[in-house]
């Protein structure tokens, strides 16, 4: 009974060390990142007007560079080939469909309205968050909680594509739609449905093309080993390099914003904290009432906790302006998602072990 029970804790405790020392760190980087960007708005007050010289549709051409460059690596990462085995698993995959699609936005729209009824760009900014569903970087929380890994490549890919499509329909549902059958206060937001569809067309259909094409186009003509050994991990870090930017320039031009409301952007955190401690346990939970086994449970609980909020960002940048608060919202989400969700990788580690004892020869596997 010692053994057993030692194995999982002497795996838990390389958790961290796994991570490169950018993924372990990201929040200490996104901190800097927003001091950095404090300390430039208060150098250069005219940064905004400098950076609008050229734009990409609505978004100045450094910020839209910036937001390109957070999607196109993860979105190289992904096993396109895989795709057509995503029928193999109809639980798995109606799963996904119901928490991502249904239950995810749902519930962030629900806390959103709770804790920020009276902040409506910061709400709008949140519930955007919670329609852009998971993308290629909680691959890695998966890997990490011994989760099945082609089965979460295989869901981060449908869910990419789903998105495409569906993320602007389901913005104007729950930003205009629904709260005017609900009765709740509206606020004068102007934008238009074709704006949001066009932000995602820009900021996910482009680099979506061409991580396809690259992934595709890539591992045909040098090989799964050259591409994830080699090329993989020259890419890869530039989309948080990309992400770091963004948020150096957001706060370079909000900076008055942001210091003059300290309070309000805290609490920008709150539905965010309860959003993934809500999903995750609902989602796990969902996928061990359909029988899964533990790796198809966990990749379920991430997929589905998990948020593309480089997408939200680019957005809300798009949509909104980059000295709005809905884009302010969006990048506030990475510094709670980062260490949320490594700890939600200790508790469905804890969970393995309480609820999926009679499973045998995971941990080996996962590790593999």
């Amino acid at each position: 009974m010692h053994k057993t029970a030692t194995r999982p804790g002497q795996f838990e405790s390389s958790v961290l060390s796994q991570l490169s020392t950018l993924d372990r760190f990201l929040p200490v980087w996104i901190g800097l990142a927003m001091a950095v960007g404090l300390a430039l708005g208060r150098i250069f007050p005219d940064l905004n007007d400098q950076l609008d010289r050229v734009k990409v549709d609505q978004t100045s051409l450094p910020i839209a560079i910036g937001l390109l460059g957070m999607m196109y690596p993860v979105l190289a990462k992904v096993r396109y080939d895989r795709l057509g085995s995503v029928t193999a698993d109809k639980p798995l995959v109606g799963s996904s469909l119901l928490l991502n699609w249904i239950v995810g936005p749902a519930l962030m729209f629900t806390l959103a309205w709770v804790f920020l009824p009276d902040l409506p760009e910061f709400r709008t900014g949140i519930i955007l968050v919670g329609l852009a569903r998971c993308i290629a970087m909680v691959l890695i929380w998966n890997s990490l909680a011994c989760g099945d890994t082609e089965a979460g490549a295989v869901l981060v890919v449908l869910n990419s594509v789903f998105q495409v499509a569906a993320y602007a329909l389901l913005g104007y549902f729950y930003l205009e739609t629904l709260p005017g059958w609900l009765g709740l206060e509206q606020t004068a937001i102007d934008f238009q449905l074709w704006d949001i569809a066009k932000s995602v067309i820009i900021f996910l259909g482009v680099p979506l093309v061409l991580g396809a094409l690259t992934s595709i186009i890539g591992r045909r003509k040098k090989g799964h080993v050259w591409y994830e050994q080699r090329f993989l991990p020259r890419i890869g870090p530039w989309a948080l390099y990309s992400l770091l930017f963004t948020i150096v320039v957001l706060f370079a031009i909000q900076g008055d914003a942001i210091t003059s409301q300290p309070f309000d952007v805290v609490r920008i955190a709150v539905p965010f904290l309860a959003y993934f401690a809500l999903m995750w346990t609902v989602s796990f939970a969902w996928g061990r009432a359909q029988g899964l086994d533990y790796p198809k449970t966990a990749t379920l609980a991430f997929t589905a906790a998990g948020n593309n909020f480089e997408l939200a960002i680019a957005v809300a940048i798009g949509t909104f302006g980059v000295t709005s608060g809905q884009a302010l919202a969006g990048v506030v989400g990475p510094l709670i998602e980062v260490p949320v969700l490594v700890a939600l990788v200790y508790v469905s580690l804890w969970a393995r072990r309480r609820f999926f004892a009679a499973e045998r020869g995971e941990p080996a596997s996962a590790q593999a």
